[in-house]
């Protein structure tokens, strides 16, 4: 690959801001998945409500579960992210070993795969 902006190693301040970004990501991440954890329970069947009542509530705890699979997904990836930049391989792709760059980070610090590789899976 050529060696333009997109693709160039992250500089040290590149670094320091992203794992930043990732850290409060992740504190953001569990605030939510707590936050939310009420909203995702059963819905109790015997609670005296009418049935459209009981079927919206289902429909909001079906949200909720889908909204906290989305967030925890996110949340590990952001985990396996400060793994990796503890290991000292962050902002390289996973798939081709080349430098992610720091637009890419920047916008999805959690990012194992620069754009062509990720638009090649997604292919698939």
């Amino acid at each position: 690959m050529a060696d333009t902006a997109e693709n160039q190693e992250l500089n040290e301040t590149q670094l320091e801001t992203l794992i930043t970004t990732l850290k409060a990501l992740k504190v953001e991440l569990r605030e939510q998945l707590s936050a939310s954890a009420e909203s995702a329970k059963p819905v109790d069947l015997d609670q005296p409500i009418g049935r459209l009542s009981r079927m919206d509530a289902m429909q909001q705890q079906h949200m909720a579960k889908a909204a906290r699979r989305v967030q925890q997904g996110r949340l590990n990836r952001v985990n396996a992210a400060l793994v990796v930049a503890a290991r000292g391989d962050y902002g390289i792709c996973q798939e081709c070993e080349e430098p992610i760059g720091f637009a890419r980070l920047k916008a999805r610090p959690e990012s194992a795969f620069c754009v062509v590789c990720q638009e090649r899976s997604e292919k698939r």
